[in-house]
């Protein structure tokens, strides 16, 4: 069945093909036809209140479900100002979909005054996403997005910027009915144990029997497991219930229980842990690129490593391999190995919690009194933030059931908010909660409308010390008058009630979880104010 519609409806028909449900943007004038069949699509539409909050809300999407987060931006600014959200997407390897217009076909690089124009939309993009992508026909799309998406669950997962000229978008185009099911379905991206799982390399059976044979000659076996061993999760259960010790990246939190015997935490920035790397006679780095935004400027160093990576550019990557192997975590992991004496693993823990105590601040108190009172499987969204990195981090042990957002590799301030946002809209079900400073709390704080707009239970803890902390502490160190980092504080809680949220005051810490729980049966957002240090509003 044939039917005249415009290029609009060939975007809209081809997210649907993939399973799409959710997107976030801002229409403009130049994505209109986009937003013609968005109504009648079944695809919910998510307006944010910039197009920076709609790509850390898509990322946030990705991350709790394992599947694609779709953004849709207008041309110029509208694209431009999403790129520090694809870049964090980038960093952390997550899976988010950036379609917007673009000049009209034959005009590129003309510089004609055209509205919105830039020098080169789609070369800004190629260089901050894995790829951008410009059809020069609206027959182009379904394959092309069918194969964005194929590449998701094919190899690593990042950022993909899919721009579509507008004289393609306003043309005509006749939309045909296509039945059979999606890459999408196949690989059932809904679900989050997804991730990680289908369509990647499986490795060599004999690999898989080297990487058996190097626990065998190992007693000092450590693995550290990143966000790319998310996948392999029951797999790294396994051989830490073998004795082996399991240290995670901040993107791998969560990948074992962090209440496991053998376990030792997102604590791989410490010093302690690097020495613990370098006493292991075998280190195994499972999903994960050990840099600098991981190791807080320290160096690897161990004795004998294995690197397992669906991205043959990470296996040597800042530590050198002794065994690279390419291909899904999940199938390299399936072999039996024996059990391991762990009578120098709590040495190993009681140094890393002394070396993270050193920094617990206030932070510490602030997750006891959260966890304490919050479910099990509460999704915390992070940000670049002292309460985060030193607090959640190394404070709220998580189990396979929570989640932290958080933009490690980018190190964004204004991620956690969106992205909190981006999580309750994908499972509405579940308990989120954003917690992060009041630096980071204002570089997106229009995004608490779209959750009030949304009436979302979403608890919003602003913990306040006062400005950029953590950079002014650097100034000082550095000898250098601290300027520009002591900021006037605003009454968060009455700009929250001014917007149509709730705004309370956290006397304490200890009161934080109380007050959180609450906020999770609530008929709209409440942000929670917590000064410390003697921060005022």
């Amino acid at each position: 069945m044939a039917e005249a519609v415009t290029g609009g409806a060939a975007v809209v028909d081809s997210l649907v093909a993939q399973g799409v449900r959710h997107v976030f943007g801002i229409p403009g004038t130049h994505n209109l036809e986009i937003y013609r069949y968005l109504p009648s699509s079944g695809i919910r539409h998510i307006v944010t209140r910039h197009e920076q909050g709609a790509g850390y809300a898509a990322d946030g999407y990705a991350r709790v479900t394992g599947g694609p987060g779709v953004l849709i931006t207008t041309s110029g600014p509208g694209i431009t100002n999403a790129i520090t959200a694809l870049a964090t997407s980038y960093a952390d390897s997550v899976p988010t979909l950036a379609i917007s217009p673009g000049p009209p076909r034959g005009t590129v690089g003309k510089d004609i005054g055209w509205l919105h124009e830039l020098k080169n939309q789609q070369g800004a993009l190629d260089v901050v996403c894995d790829r951008s992508i410009r059809v020069e026909n609206a027959d182009e799309l379904p394959e092309v997005i069918a194969d964005i998406f194929a590449g998701f669950i094919s190899r690593r997962p990042r950022p993909v910027h899919l721009e579509v000229p507008v004289d393609v978008l306003e043309g005509k185009w006749v939309r045909r009915t296509v039945a059979g099911p999606t890459a999408v379905e196949e690989a059932g991206f809904a679900a989050p144990s997804a991730v990680g799982v289908a369509g990647f390399a499986e490795p060599a059976a004999s690999e898989v029997a080297a990487i058996g044979a190097a626990f065998a000659g190992a007693r000092r076996p450590l693995l550290i497991a990143g966000g790319g061993a998310r996948g392999a999760a029951a797999e790294i259960r396994a051989l830490a219930a073998n004795g082996v010790p399991v240290l995670t990246t901040v993107n791998g939190k969560g990948v074992i229980d962090e209440s496991d015997p053998v376990a030792l935490g997102a604590s791989i920035r410490l010093p302690a842990a690097h020495r613990v790397i370098a006493e292991a006679d075998l280190v195994v780095a499972v999903g994960t690129e050990l840099g600098d935004s991981d190791l807080w400027g320290g160096v690897a160093q161990a004795a004998k490593v294995v690197r397992i990576d669906v991205d043959p550019d990470q296996l040597h990557k800042n530590l050198r391999a002794d065994l690279a192997v390419v291909g899904d975590a999940r199938r390299a992991l399936q072999f039996t190995t024996q059990q391991f004496d762990t009578a120098h693993v709590s040495e190993w823990q009681k140094a890393i919690r002394a070396d993270a105590d050193r920094d617990a601040g206030p932070w510490a108190a602030i997750q006891d009194s959260l966890k304490a009172a919050l479910p099990a499987d509460t999704v915390v969204a992070g940000d670049s933030s002292q309460v985060t990195y030193y607090g959640t981090v190394h404070y709220w042990p998580f189990t396979t059931t929570n989640r932290l957002l958080y933009p490690t590799g980018y190190a964004t301030l204004g991620y956690g908010l969106p992205a909190a946002i981006g999580a309750k809209v994908a499972q509405p079900e579940r308990p989120v909660i954003g917690l992060f400073g009041d630096g980071a709390a204002m570089f997106t704080i229009q995004e608490l409308v779209t959750a009030t707009e949304l009436r979302l239970p979403l608890p919003i803890v602003v913990v306040n010390n006062g400005g950029y902390a953590e950079i002014r502490e650097q100034m000082v160190d550095r000898g250098i008058t601290p300027q520009a980092v002591d900021l006037y504080q605003p009454d968060l809680p009455a700009m929250a009630r001014a917007i149509g949220a709730y705004g309370v005051e956290a006397e304490s810490a200890a009161v934080l979880g109380e007050l959180a729980a609450q906020a999770l049966t609530a008929d709209r957002p409440t942000l929670i104010h917590l000064a410390i240090d003697g921060s005022t509003t």
